[in-house]
């Protein structure tokens, strides 16, 4: 595969090929659907590059060994579907304790529980507010589409090592699944990847380091922790993303989603011009850091919002903090692997416009 041709690929092959890209030295999975490509493309194409590829004998031993091997000085990854996050979130909460960077990917099926392999986007809360223990944060990054799930896989490794912190990739199981044509991102040379000061291992000319989250006096780890909220601060301040389509006036709505949920209000927002209706899409890419300034400048014309997604109304609750009552908020929620239609979306629209 050469960057620059434009090829058809899976969401999830897509993923994988841009990990390795990226300078991805080491990946540890264990298989639950409708993640599987991942990993079945990592076992095929790590080892053809002479880095590490293990499938672990769980979702709790393959977050361990990329916290491991990413303490040693690897780029490493790790990816899995919603039950398995689940079982990777202490894990998660020890990196983002240890300083450790990771990516994790989750393509996303509907819940709780073992629930369905059918696309979800019910994991939101778990990734946006930290699905670990303690205080911390993770980077999310939402794809809309296959090329954006290359784009955003190879940005995650590098806000991973500049940020140390972890850093999700947020999909779901239509973006793994479907197959769009993809321009690959460039190979990574590793002798350009950022240099790891920290890491363990005794080098020569100092002493071996020690990297851990344990911190028993209090007030010590109460500076480690605001510390990392100022660097948080950071990434506010720096990274976060978002797209808006449509009416750059006064929209008459405007549509807030994401992922597989975005791609459905495109289509809404097709049926609305052929309507005669003002619709705006706005898209947050980043669900962590929430572009919630944005959005409030959007609320402030007090013009109706309403928010697609495949949850029972998740991100809906980061659309009413940003917006503060400045306009008013509706859900349109599916669950259970079920998806939205433009259909239904647009007519949702009409009722709330009263039209």
């Amino acid at each position: 595969m050469i960057a620059g041709d434009k090829l058809l690929i899976k969401g999830n092959e897509a993923i994988a090929e841009a990990a390795i890209r990226a300078g991805c030295m080491a990946y540890f999975g264990y298989p639950i659907t409708p993640q599987n490509e991942i990993i079945a493309y990592m076992a095929e194409h790590m080892l053809e590059a002479g880095r590490i590829f293990i499938q672990a004998e769980s979702e709790v031993a393959a977050i361990n060994m990329v916290y491991g091997a990413s303490a040693a000085g690897a780029r490493a990854m790790t990816s899995s579907s919603s039950p398995g996050i689940s079982l990777k979130q202490e894990g998660m909460s020890f990196a983002a304790g240890a300083d450790i960077p990771l990516v994790l990917v989750n393509i996303v099926r509907g819940g709780p529980g073992l629930g369905t392999i059918g696309p979800a986007q019910n994991d939101y809360f778990q990734a946006t507010r930290g699905g670990g223990h303690g205080d911390y944060r993770s980077v999310v990054l939402a794809p809309k589409s296959v090329q954006e799930c290359a784009d955003l896989t190879y940005l995650a490794f590098d806000l991973a090592d500049e940020y140390r912190m972890p850093v999700i990739v947020l999909g779901d199981g239509i973006l793994g699944q479907m197959m769009e044509g993809v321009v690959l991102p460039p190979k990574r040379p590793l002798s350009t990847l950022p240099k790891r000061d920290w890491t363990l291992g005794r080098m020569a000319g100092r002493a071996s380091r020690h990297i851990t989250s344990i911190d028993l006096i209090p007030e010590s780890l109460e500076a480690k922790i605001k510390t990392r909220f100022l660097r948080y601060d950071t990434v506010k301040a720096r990274e976060t993303r978002f797209e808006y389509t449509g009416d750059n006036g006064t929209p008459d709505i405007t549509l807030v989603a994401y992922g597989t949920s975005a791609r459905v209000a495109l289509g809404a927002q097709k049926l609305a011009e052929q309507g005669g209706i003002r619709l705006g899409l706005f898209r947050p890419i980043t669900l962590w850091p929430f572009p919630s300034e944005a959005l409030a400048r959007i609320a402030q014309t007090g013009k109706p919002i309403l928010t697609v997604e495949m949850s029972m109304g998740q991100l809906v609750e980061d659309v009413r903090l940003a917006v503060l009552g400045a306009a008013p908020v509706h859900l349109l929620g599916h669950c259970g692997g079920v998806i939205p239609t433009a259909e239904e979306v647009f007519a949702e629209v009409k009722r709330i416009l009263g039209r």
